[in-house]
């Protein structure tokens, strides 16, 4: 009840007389910044939404509304700490964070405390970032599923593996939260909350102090609900100064049906190609593109890697407390433990080619164009959805984003994927700001 009630007395809002707890990150940063808004203010109005909302998300292993409150009033009485200063966060729950434990969603590391932050937990402190609380994920960043229901519709999953990261951004209760991808765990979760998510190219942010499902595909990521937001927050992870996204002027799109395309909804056809209709017309060149047959194996490939990744990184639990893995993730480690050397060493080679082809088979600077998920969040909670559309980008190592464009028949967000081929960040995010102008979405501010 205090925290509520300090809400009540602290919160501030805009000029068309929002709550805090809805501003982007990049709205919150400048009003903090200008004096219009406290970091308590903005603490306290998300901590007001999460307890409105909580019960029926579960969004959170855990989070401390005491201790958050007290480092925003820390940082408003003293000069601003870097670019995310009095901006709370969530964190994924396979991430370390020396104040709060560490569990991966498995009972192996139930109160499991960290002795220090992973390397991303310390730079956005660093930043001014309040690490508010953890995030729900699935059982080591896998396929178990954590309690986290669909914010518009709890008899639906909000995807996974970052559940709670990408359901905390869809339901307004923060600007930003990190969560990871090894398949498509942070775009697809992203695409069916509505919100914005950004996978970087493999190996540009620091995962020291992130538990490991397979080093060779882990990406860190994150989610926010507006395209300003991502060069501050990539910035910070990435230790750099922020990416400047590129000037589009005429984009050069190309529209990719991959090998998978039929296990698309037909919704999810009509938004990609309804979304490449008006990009064309706005401008854009856009033209299809095929790509060759080794491509179409990637998505079986990535499951190969995946899993000879996951029987290396877990050889302590599967040691010493097999028996508390689930079924499901003990068949990950024997797929990876039973693959013939041969398979395995055939599928690293065959991806590693499809790497170096990649940015040939496209023109400078082209964009590829593609679903963020096979359609809207399905029904039930015992799976987080199918990552047929995102585990051949990871296996590529290629930057991705995906942007939601528009509700399905069920009336849950529809979004489109941006896959750059030739790496970096700044055309990734020029063509997203670009086409997100074209296509009239409202993710600025």
């Amino acid at each position: 009840m205090r925290v509520r009630a300090r809400a009540r007395l602290l919160l501030e809002k805009d000029k068309m007389n929002k709550p805090a707890y809805t501003y982007s990150l990049t709205t919150a940063a400048k009003a903090i910044a200008d004096g219009s808004l406290t970091a308590e203010a903005l603490v306290a109005s998300c901590l007001e939404r999460i307890a409105e909302r909580e019960p029926a998300v579960r969004a959170f292993v855990c989070y401390e509304p005491e201790r958050a409150l007290a480092a925003a009033r820390e940082l408003d009485g003293r000069a601003p700490r870097g670019p995310l200063h009095g901006i709370p966060v969530g964190v994924k729950d396979i991430i370390d964070t020396a104040d709060m434990p560490t569990e991966c969603n498995s009972p192996i590391y139930k109160d499991h405390r960290p002795k220090q932050d992973a390397t991303c937990v310390a730079r956005l402190r660093r930043a001014g970032a309040i690490v508010l609380g953890k995030t729900v994920t699935t059982e080591f960043a896998s396929s178990v599923a954590g309690p986290t229901r669909h914010p518009r519709d709890p008899q639906r999953t909000p995807g996974g593996s970052s559940s709670g990261s990408a359901a905390a951004v869809g339901d307004l209760m923060l600007p930003l939260a990190i969560g990871t991808q090894t398949g498509g765990s942070v775009i697809r979760p992203a695409a069916y909350n509505g919100v914005i998510g950004y996978k970087p190219s493999w190996g540009l942010y620091d995962t020291t102090g992130v538990k490991p499902l397979s080093p060779a595909l882990d990406t860190i990521g994150f989610m926010v609900r507006s395209l300003d937001d991502i060069p501050a927050v990539s910035g910070v992870l990435a230790d750099g100064a922020p990416p400047k996204p590129a000037k589009i002027t005429k984009p050069r799109i190309a529209l990719v049906r991959t090998a998978q395309w039929h296990l698309a909804a037909p919704g999810t056809h009509s938004v990609v190609e309804e979304a490449a209709a008006r990009l064309a017309k706005a401008g854009a060149a856009v033209r299809d593109v095929q790509l060759p047959a080794p491509f179409g194996r990637l998505e079986a490939l990535q499951r190969i890697l995946s899993a000879e990744g996951a029987a290396q990184s877990f050889v302590y639990e599967w040691g010493n407390h097999r028996e508390k893995l689930s079924d499901s993730f003990q068949t990950l480690i024997r797929r990876g433990l039973e693959t013939p050397a041969a398979e395995r060493a055939e599928a690293n080679y065959a991806v590693q080619e499809c790497r170096e082809r990649l940015p040939n088979l496209f023109e400078p600077g082209e964009m590829i164009l593609t679903p963020s998920a096979p359609g809207e969040a399905p029904v039930g909670l015992k799976s987080t959805g199918d990552s047929v559309f995102n585990r051949a980008w990871t296996a590529l190592r290629a930057p991705c984003l995906t942007l939601p464009v528009s509700d399905g028949r069920n009336g849950l967000p529809l979004g489109v994927q941006f896959v750059d081929p030739h790496g970096g960040e700044e055309r990734i995010l020029g063509v997203a700001r670009w086409s997100a102008r074209a296509l009239d979405l409202p993710y600025f501010g």
